[in-house]
């Protein structure tokens, strides 16, 4: 035995050459790697502590919404007044069984399930483990955009065509096979067959959005509206006016601090919340045992339809406010990026569902005495001794909340942005600690006119409330349809599960929707108007930037054309890199042919740039760049694509320009070493393959990621391709005293070296974009007018990418599309 296995061992010796030497060489575990294996085993021992740091953390981010809705509901399901006592413990039964089925039921032990590529789960890091952004309890990720990204990797629903297979190698990008015959392959190819199906689930999934962005104006409207109406509780004789005039200056206030972001002050949110939770439970439990314990026989169902029997159509648009209960609940998926699901479900099984529960059952007990003070029933349940502490805590709670809300209304906002989906906006990183604090300052001014104007024109809750149901309802809505194609395409769940999901979800908001219906001219308006203008401005800016991307795709340039022109491309190479802006990810874009044409030099190396955003989450830092080169080497061109998710930013100072020299330069590394260890004959004078093709040269077993060099055999695209890890670890680069470079390899860096020095031009294309004369009118309006408008007042695209004005360089074109 033991002389067979030496034979073994020898004949691997053997048969391990160049390539062997190399995979070792590049098959390295990586320092965070090394870590993460050194600490597995602590991880295991200090999870349930974490989960519990992280579930009371979870409570500042998660539920400051929800929570606060104790302060509205009741006013809202009766804005008269109570008839008959046994309406309150109908409604006390609509609320509980609301929270049951949609937070508790649908959203925490289904919808949580649906995280995107895993979001929300424990890393290690220096041997602690941590959430990437525990620390950091107000950045959102919007649900609906999760939701989409998700269908987008397991189906080709994305409407702008500029996937890449290279894309799917991502650590980040999973994605599940189906067989051919099955129900899930047969919707893929439902969906995938017509562009109007495709268009139809964006526009779902933007009319989630454009809601959830009305959430953002009303949820502060309305929290600290009710919170700064508890003065007049205590001051009976002051007008209602004062109590508008106080909110507004708090939203003035929490708006104009907006771009200071919330470091110093984000750590307080989560003690914040436990308290009020703790607070309003308490005050339940007081006012169960003082007022009347038996409203606790709510908990029968028989007495939801007692009360629609008794209430008739004014019962069933009550439900309207009662919709105002689960207010907030879309967060429990929203922000999934920041907390294990684990975490979002202890917190609300353990604090928030309990306590709510006490809260509403309290205010009922209550009412059942005091049925006159529906108006201010929180308030002045609230008994004597604690009264001003309580407001001052339902306060802040509400500034919690609405903070939360505007936060998220910037994320949701950033990640239409990257796919393309509304007008370029400056987006600010106000941390340089926490990964995901951003302030946009064109929406944050809209928002608080917005809710101002909401605030002071409506003058109470009544109004706002019947608008915040309505787009809570309609977010729903689209969650649940969103998740029924999650559970076919994802999921691959059993059909009967899938109907009794989406039937169930449907039958109850559905109810919900027809009672705020009823509503509309009661302030239900409101967000129907926001969410229509920002469905326009984001679908008509979708479309042109779709048209463009077409235009460009078919008037890119051959390869066979650059290739005619010869290494100098027919004009004076100037000393210098002249980076390329483009929206292909592959192919000469037409601004190349455009500038060589009108002009008579080109820098002695060109780059063509592509930033790019992908239906993920995040991509690793590490994986960041796709470099490749473009023609033969003499010709000094390349393509490097930067690869973002939609969560990830563009930051002013992420070193972008040196991580993309760096990069560059490890690619010539990487492709010398290959060309060193492949047979002579396997490339002809231009890099070019033979037949023979060379994929998968370099496997990296470390990561999963693939890296290849290959090139078509046509003369139309001679690429050699290599996805490279960012240097920016030293276990990433390889080691020069185990690899002897060869003298062109010496020769190109010193070149790229030597442009560098020379100077940097970012050259970007300066496009003006008109519909075609023979256009449809509806086509002509949306491109000449309201797309050009939008393009008019939007940021340029040297702000969102941060380049210089000296050394920045604008081409001009116009495009008919």
């Amino acid at each position: 035995m033991e002389m067979t296995s030496r034979i073994e061992m020898d004949e691997d010796n053997d048969n391990r050459g160049s390539m062997w030497d190399l995979d070792q060489k590049l098959d390295q575990p990586m320092d965070e790697e090394a870590g993460r294996l050194r600490n597995m085993y602590k991880e295991k021992k200090s999870s349930a502590l974490l989960l519990l740091r992280l579930a009371f953390q979870s409570l500042g981010v998660v539920y400051g919404d929800l929570g606060t809705s104790p302060l509205y509901v009741f006013y809202n399901t009766f804005p008269g007044k109570i008839e008959d006592p046994e309406d309150v413990v109908g409604a006390l039964s609509l609320i509980i069984y609301s929270l049951t089925l949609i937070p508790l039921l649908k959203y925490v032990f289904v919808v949580c399930k649906a995280n995107d590529n895993g979001q929300g789960e424990l890393i290690s890091v220096d041997g602690d483990m941590y959430h990437w952004s525990h620390t950091h309890p107000c950045c959102h990720a919007g649900g609906t955009f999760a939701l989409y990204s998700l269908l987008c990797r397991h189906a080709k629903i994305k409407t702008i065509p500029n996937q890449h297979r290279t894309d799917e190698e991502l650590t980040t990008y999973s994605r599940s096979t189906f067989h051919e015959q099955s129900f899930a392959a047969k919707t893929k190819r439902w969906l995938e067959r017509h562009v109007s199906r495709k268009n139809a689930l964006l526009i779902l999934v933007l009319v989630g959005t454009c809601m959830v962005i009305g959430d953002g104006i009303l949820t502060p409207a309305i929290s600290v509206l009710s919170a700064a109406g508890g003065i007049k509780v205590d001051h009976p004789g002051m007008s209602n006016g004062v109590v508008v005039v106080v909110a507004v200056v708090i939203l003035v206030g929490l708006f104009s601090l907006q771009h200071y972001g919330t470091d110093k002050v984000s750590w307080l949110f989560a003690p914040i919340v436990l308290v009020w939770f703790l607070v309003i439970g308490g005050i339940g439990i007081y006012n169960i045992w003082k007022y009347d314990s038996s409203v606790l026989r709510a908990f029968s169902p028989v007495y939801i339809y007692r009360y629609f029997r008794r209430g008739g159509k004014d019962g069933w648009t009550s439900l309207g406010g009662i919709m105002l209960s689960i207010t907030g609940t879309e967060a429990l998926f929203a922000d999934l990026s920041h907390f294990p699901v684990a975490a979002v479900q202890l917190a609300f099984t353990v604090v928030v569902f309990p306590c709510l529960l006490l809260a509403y059952s309290g205010q009922a007990a209550y009412l059942m005495s005091n049925r006159d003070h529906v108006v201010d029933a929180f308030y002045r349940s609230i008994p004597d001794s604690i009264y001003w502490p309580v407001f001052i805590i339902a306060t802040a709670a509400a500034i919690v909340a609405s903070q939360a809300t505007i936060t998220a209304t910037f994320s949701i906002i950033k990640q239409a942005l990257a796919l393309g989906c509304f007008p370029r906006v400056k987006v600010v990183h106000t941390s340089k600690k926490f990964l995901g604090q951003i302030y946009v300052p064109d929406i944050n001014w809209i928002l608080m006119i917005l809710c101002i104007a909401v605030t002071a024109g409506f003058k109470n809750q009544n109004q706002i409330g019947n608008a915040y149901g309505t787009a809570v309802v309609i977010v729903m809505l689209v969650t649940t349809l969103l998740m029924t194609l999650i559970m076919i395409l994802v999921w691959r769940c059993h059909w009967i599960l899938v109907l009794l999901f989406t039937g169930l979800s449907l039958v109850v908001e559905c109810t919900y929707f027809s009672a705020v219906l009823f509503k509309v001219d009661q302030g239900g308006w409101v967000p129907l108007v926001i969410a229509a203008a920002f469905l326009l401005i984001m679908y008509v800016w979708h479309y042109g930037t779709l048209k463009r991307y077409e235009f460009e795709m078919h008037s890119k340039v051959s390869m066979a054309w650059i290739l005619g022109l010869g290494p100098s491309l027919g004009l004076v190479r100037v000393p210098g890199i002249g980076l390329v802006y483009t929206e292909l990810a592959s192919g000469v874009p037409h601004i190349f042919s455009h500038f060589i044409t009108n002009l008579p030099a080109i820098h002695s190396v060109v780059v063509f740039v592509c930033v790019k955003y992908l239906p993920v989450y995040t991509v690793p830092e590490e994986e960041r760049f796709l470099v490749k080169r473009i023609g033969p080497k003499n010709f000094h061109m390349f393509r490097c694509v930067a690869r973002y998710g939609y969560k990830d930013l563009h930051k002013k100072d992420d070193e972008f320009e040196k991580k993309l020299f760096d990069s560059l330069f490890l690619f010539v590394r990487l492709e010398s070493m290959m060309e060193g260890c492949s047979d002579s004959d396997e490339y002809s004078l231009y890099g070019q393959q033979t037949e023979r093709s060379r994929e998968g040269l370099l496997n990296n077993n470390g990561n999963g990621n693939t890296i290849t060099s290959y090139a078509d055999t046509t003369i139309s695209s001679v690429d050699s391709i290599v996805p490279v890890k960012s240097p920016m670890h030293g276990s990433m680069t390889v080691r020069s005293s185990e690899h002897v470079s060869s003298q062109t390899e010496t020769d190109e860096l010193e070149f790229l070296n030597s442009c560098r020095d020379a100077g940097v031009v970012h050259i970007l294309g300066n496009t003006v974009v008109r519909a075609r004369r023979e256009s449809r009118f509806y086509k002509k309006i949306a491109i000449d007018y309201v797309y050009a408008f939008l393009r008019k007042i939007c940021r340029e695209h040297s702000v969102i990418f941060n380049v210089p004005h000296e050394s920045l360089l604008n081409v001009g074109q116009v495009f008919y599309v």
